[in-house]
């Protein structure tokens, strides 16, 4: 389907209960579910379904279940009928969007996304930081703050969502001294984020290198169909570039703004997001209210989405 880009949720969109319908309602995803339980060798189904919330909440298990339930959502959208003709996920769904597109393996996208998910954790126990949400205030004005908080350690840009929405990460200390600059020059509101570390932080570097050591093992082809980077906001191509664009992104902004407005820039007339949550889609909407948004991570949702986008004028098409 021509106009379609398909984006995937990153870490914080996991919750108890998650794929279960997804998995008792298709053979495909239940099929899914089972060689990801034997590349991971523990039973990610239950952990899934049933948590408990603090085991499904560590970043070691959040990402890869994150991952998986997304790809589960969809190879049952693919068989409806879905296709897409651009993708790109949030920080950790870049993995989700790479396997979309054909550049890697859904195995090797569970082996990266476990290992991520590992190394993050390690590095945050070791270098420990927080993230939070500044509302109202433009990017220069953050990284302005930024620069001043910088007296109390690290912190710096993390994300760049929507208009008026930054993410800063770093030392808690400093972060919360650029929220309280932030609000005396007018931000809205400014938010704690429940995250484990301070992620797309120079805080992650050794989670950064330890991730380069495992990409070396792992063949990156060349997308089928564009895949668009966090860290530049463009088009990748070549694997050995996607390669570094991952390591960099582990203490890089994500640009995510930048994203979205390049996939409309390049033809996107509607985005599908897909896995657990709809944080994306309200970011999208936030960003151009023009374009067509839907979001589907259960049966109910995937026959909606498919609804929704062929009353927009997008019929059905080979995958």
């Amino acid at each position: 389907m021509e106009g379609i880009g398909a984006v995937f949720p990153g870490q914080g969109a996991q919750y108890v209960g998650m794929g279960r319908d997804i998995y008792l309602g298709s053979e495909t995803a239940r099929e899914i579910f089972r060689r990801a339980e034997e590349v991971l060798g523990f039973e990610i189904s239950r952990l899934c379904f049933e948590g408990p919330a603090r085991d499904l909440t560590s970043t070691s298990n959040a990402q890869p279940a994150i991952f998986l339930v997304s790809i589960a959502t969809m190879a049952v959208l693919l068989e409806r009928g879905l296709s897409f003709s651009m993708v790109a996920g949030l920080s950790l769904g870049e993995y989700t969007a790479l396997v979309a597109s054909g550049a890697i393996s859904f195995e090797d996208g569970l082996i990266l996304t476990r290992a991520r998910g590992r190394l993050m954790e390690e590095a945050s126990k070791k270098r420990p930081g927080i993230m939070a949400s500044i509302i109202g205030l433009s990017q220069s004005h953050v990284e302005e703050i930024c620069e001043e908080a910088r007296r109390k350690g690290v912190v710096q840009v993390a994300n760049i969502n929507c208009p008026g929405q930054v993410v800063i990460s770093g030392e808690e200390e400093a972060v919360r001294e650029a929220m309280r600059l932030s609000g005396l020059v007018g931000a809205k509101r400014t938010v704690v984020l429940e995250v484990s570390g301070p992620f797309h932080s120079s805080l992650m570097e050794e989670a950064a290198s330890g991730l380069e050591e495992v990409l070396s093992g792992i063949r990156i082809e060349r997308p089928k169909i564009p895949f668009y980077s966090n860290v530049t906001g463009e088009k990748a191509w070549d694997g050995e570039e996607i390669k570094r664009l991952l390591v960099k992104q582990m203490t890089s902004p994500v640009l995510w703004e930048a994203t979205v407005r390049n996939m409309i820039r390049d033809g996107a007339r509607a985005f599908l997001e897909i896995g657990p949550g709809r944080v994306l889609t309200g970011l999208i909407k936030r960003i151009d209210r023009r374009v067509l948004c839907a979001n589907a991570e259960d049966l109910q949702g995937v026959e909606e989405a498919m609804a929704y986008l062929m009353k927009g004028g997008f019929g059905s098409g080979e995958a």
